[in-house]
């Protein structure tokens, strides 16, 4: 794995975790202006937008220097757009990571040819 994808792959980790904290967020400011006076679903909504978009543009980035399958693309995509799927998402991806730094280690001290 080169450095190039490494990096998308770590900057798409990195924002599932925030994204899908906002998106839980965003389900209790919607309870709580349904319930309260306490509306605070525009700035929610505004902060889970933008992680939502850096998001999407990771995932692209990451499903382009892969080459994941359709079925890996879409799984990390159907992930974004459940409240709990980010920290799902972050959990996998960094478990690939880890696997990949160390094939990529056997592989730099001849352990492995592959």
């Amino acid at each position: 794995m080169d450095i190039k994808t490494a990096t998308a792959l770590r900057r798409l980790r990195l924002v599932s975790a925030p994204e899908a904290i906002s998106f839980l967020l965003l389900l209790v400011c919607s309870v709580l202006k349904r319930t309260t006076d306490f509306n605070a679903v525009p700035v929610m909504g505004s902060i889970h937008g933008v992680l939502f978009i850096l998001y999407v543009i990771f995932w692209a980035d990451a499903w382009n220097r892969t080459k994941w399958p359709l079925k890996t693309a879409a799984f990390y995509f159907v992930l974004s757009v459940l409240p709990t799927g980010g920290f799902f998402a972050e959990r996998r991806l960094k478990r690939a990571a880890e696997d990949a730094v160390i094939a990529s280690r056997a592989r730099r001290e001849g352990i492995v040819n592959a």
